[in-house]
């Protein structure tokens, strides 16, 4: 555990501020999948929008962290 806190801390000297913004996207559209409330009639549009958004941040950032994770290991 102590080893992810340490990459996720290098991740974190390695971002800028466009990074972290899409990290809250990121959590903001998991968030909305994972308790959403919306009535029925405009549920599937407000899924298919926040999946679009966590996969259009959730790649970019994971290959990031997963390039950190790599650099360490060399």
């Amino acid at each position: 555990m102590k080893k992810l806190f340490c990459y996720a801390d290098r991740y974190l000297e390695r971002s800028d501020w466009r990074d972290i913004a899409m990290l809250k996207f990121c959590l903001f559209s998991l968030g909305i999948l994972a308790g959403i409330r919306i009535p029925a009639k405009n549920r599937k549009q407000a899924v298919c929008v926040a999946a679009a958004v966590f996969a259009a941040t959730y790649i970019p950032l994971m290959a990031k962290f997963i390039s950190v994770i790599l650099e360490e290991e060399k």
